[in-house]
């Protein structure tokens, strides 16, 4: 089976994400256009029919595949054993690189083209682009004609390469756990991937995990889970790389000035236990190095450790940090004794790390700078400021980053958020939107709609968040679209953007209240309400629809009698915008019989909520997405021009509607007294709110 190389990335992100994933995110994580995306999934379709998989499409959530598992696990084998010329460029560099730091001979350029099935010429340009990325781990690549290919450098700068790369491709925690079940998960990973687990051997990995779990034991502190699995990768490859010759140095002044210390006594106990159990000897500078990892380790939460004279300097660049972060977000975290702590914990090790030239991998770097990208910056720029002398790698950014996002975080209850709602006309589903959001994300304090013909008027400056029912073509802001009935997908991502905005926005903007301290305008807002109020409780009625129609014919009925009603001028011109709403999106309410039916016209010359029973349901696409049956059909109609306390009215019934089990039960029941006498009771309590 032949599948070009990104499309193979494509393939497998979307087996990755069976929840669905977006264009966008796909685009972001392969590092190419949407465009792309959308061409390389067209090509996808006929890989996965062949496979008995459909590709779903569904707006607001993305694409995913739909399929059994057993299918499903079939293609993830297929892939797995593609053809490695089906590498992407950079997958097919992380061979060329494996393959060069497992050798101790140089290679020849022909050898590497048999094996990766490429020409000569492109090998050459995966080198050119390798050699640039190696300076940054001290190594040098040797290309000679006649000579072949060879990386050059201290054996710890290779080992440290290579941890690099598995961390690059695969997460740590995987490396080890699918070595030492051996090897039943090998048959569904990736190419790459088992290429990787090639540099180490299992049976080793497996008792070296064993021997370190006991020094783990023996530590006077707790070895952090990550830091445990980084030491078990380290002495494998440590291990595999002596018996082939491959020595490590390390300064012998400073083997000498951690000799006495508990981390070495532990260190040489654990490789003496190694020797023995390798038949082989290991020589005093690895002693050194597995010192160097446990001092590097170390996790205490004790208090007084901040007193130790080793951490006041760091805990003062702490607070530093913090207070510059403070300054520049306009948040005051200089009293959060708690990031303090943690920041210190973090900070002793990781620059005691960067001082002995160790390497730092952070498996989460690329979600890290795309979620949190603005928070990223200004970490990068206060490390800078703070740790003049100690320059930050990428990777410890994003771990000081996450220690600031949690913080930021921990109290989001607290965060008010100001929600904009979008939808074709702002009310309707625009409302029923609003109040999912206000009953799923507790950070969402207000919620205010508005229709896609107010958005170029709307200040969209003053809201954190924008949530649209319909797609804002041409819109150049950021904004969700999602579903009027709210999916836990939706809520997630929804979530996530608040998150995000919470973590880099200054102080919050002062809120418009809602109605004017001006007397006069409250006046005026309180008549406007109540004049609005009155109009639909005098035209509210339910009436019925005998005879089997269709639902043009039973909108087109509905216009003509409130055309002769005069609530409306032309019915051919509501009509036409109701059936337009009708195929823009689902009306119909989930988990109920009924449908809200709604637009804003000029030819509506008042507010209006009618009600529509249905001897003979029909099926409809609901606001979820999926076909149901409607019983009874909710009509709100509104002016185009008109104030905003209109707007707030029908918006406001709209939510009524699905306020409670109860209240769906009551409009299912099409009982026009007791849904009048419903309304009459929370129009009251609305505006004694106001008031």
């Amino acid at each position: 089976m032949y599948i070009a190389g990104r499309q193979r990335k494509v393939i497998e992100l979307l087996l990755n994400h069976s929840e669905g994933i977006t264009v966008k995110e796909m685009a972001n994580k392969l590092g190419a256009s949407s465009r792309t995306i959308h061409r390389d999934l067209k090509n996808s379709e006929k890989v996965l029919f062949d496979h008995n998989l459909i590709l779903a499409k569904k707006t607001g959530v993305g694409v995913r595949v739909t399929g059994s598992e057993q299918d499903t696990n079939q293609l993830k084998l297929a892939l797995s054993s593609t053809a490695s010329s089906d590498f992407t460029p950079d997958e097919r560099r992380a061979v060329i690189l494996s393959t060069l730091l497992e050798a101790n001979e140089p290679i020849k350029l022909f050898a590497l083209t048999q094996d990766l099935h490429v020409t000569v010429a492109t090998i050459s340009h995966d080198l050119d682009s390798l050699e640039e990325a190696l300076l940054s781990y001290n190594l040098s690549l040797i290309r000679r004609r006649g000579y072949g290919v060879k990386i050059e450098g201290d054996e710890k700068d290779k080992r440290a390469a290579i941890s690099n790369l598995i961390t690059q491709y695969m997460d740590p925690f995987e490396f080890v756990s699918v070595l030492k079940e051996n090897i039943q998960k090998k048959s569904q990973l990736n190419t790459i991937s088992n290429r990787l687990l090639g540099l180490v051997n299992p049976e080793k990995l497996s008792l070296i995990e064993s021997r370190v779990e006991q020094t783990r034991d023996e530590l006077p502190y707790t070895l952090a889970d990550s830091a445990h699995i980084g030491l078990v990768v380290h002495l494998a490859l440590a291990i595999e790389r002596l018996q082939k010759g491959d020595t490590i140095t390390i300064d012998p002044a400073y083997l000498q000035q951690i000799e006495g210390t508990k981390e070495y006594a532990i260190a040489k106990k654990l490789i003496r236990d190694l020797e023995i159990s390798f038949d082989m000897e290991i020589p005093d500078d690895e002693i050194g190095y597995i010192t160097m990892h446990l001092m590097g380790a170390k996790l205490r939460r004790d208090p007084s450790y901040l007193m130790e004279d080793s951490s006041i300097n760091i805990a003062h660049k702490a607070k530093e940090l913090i207070q510059f972060v403070s300054i520049k977000l306009d948040i005051d975290l200089t009293a959060n004794s708690a990031l303090l702590n943690d920041l210190v914990t973090h900070l002793k090790p990781t620059i005691y790390r960067m001082k002995q030239g160790m390497n730092i991998n952070n498996p989460m770097i690329d979600e890290i700078t795309r979620d949190y990208g603005d928070l990223f910056q200004l970490i990068t720029q206060g490390a800078e400021e703070i740790f003049p002398d100690a320059p930050f790698p990428k990777d410890e950014i994003g771990y000081l980053v996450l220690h600031f996002a949690s913080a930021l975080l921990q109290d989001e209850k607290e965060v008010a958020v100001q929600a904009l709602v979008i939808c074709s006309s702002g009310i309707g589903t625009a409302k029923i939107l609003a109040t999912k959001l206000m009953q799923h994300v507790p950070e969402i304090k207000r919620v205010e709609n508005k229709s896609l013909f107010d958005l170029d008027r709307s200040q969209i400056k003053a809201y954190d968040l924008i949530v649209s029912t319909i797609p804002l073509k041409g819109f150049e802001g950021d904004y969700i679209l999602a579903s009027p009935m709210l999916t836990q997908a939706e809520v997630h991502r929804i979530k996530k953007a608040i998150r995000q905005k919470t973590l880099t926005r200054r102080a919050a903007p002062k809120r418009v209240e809602k109605i004017s301290t001006d007397t006069v305008l409250q006046i005026e807002a309180m008549h406007n309400y109540s004049k609005v109020i009155l109009e639909l409780l005098h035209a509210f009625y339910v009436s019925e629809i005998a005879k089997k129609r269709t639902i043009e014919e039973i909108l087109q009925s509905i216009c003509i009698e409130l055309e002769k009603s005069r609530m409306i001028d032309d019915k051919g011109a509501v009509l036409e915008k109701l059936l337009k709403r009708e195929k823009a999106s689902g009306l119909g309410i989930p988990g109920t019989t009924l449908a809200l039916y709604h637009t804003r016209s000029g030819d509506v010359n008042a507010p209006n909520f009618t009600i529509y029973s249905l001897n003979h349901p029909i099926m409809i696409k609901g606001m979820d997405g999926d076909t149901m049956k409607m019983e009874r059909m909710l009509l709100m109609l509104s002016p185009e021009d008109t104030h905003q306390e209109v707007l707030e009215i029908l918006s406001y019934v709209s939510s009524l509607i699905i306020q409670s089990q109860e209240s769906m039960t009551l409009f299912q029941s099409g009982d026009e007294a007791q849904i009048r006498k419903f309304l009459t009771k929370e129009f009251q309590a609305f505006l004694k709110d106001v008031l």
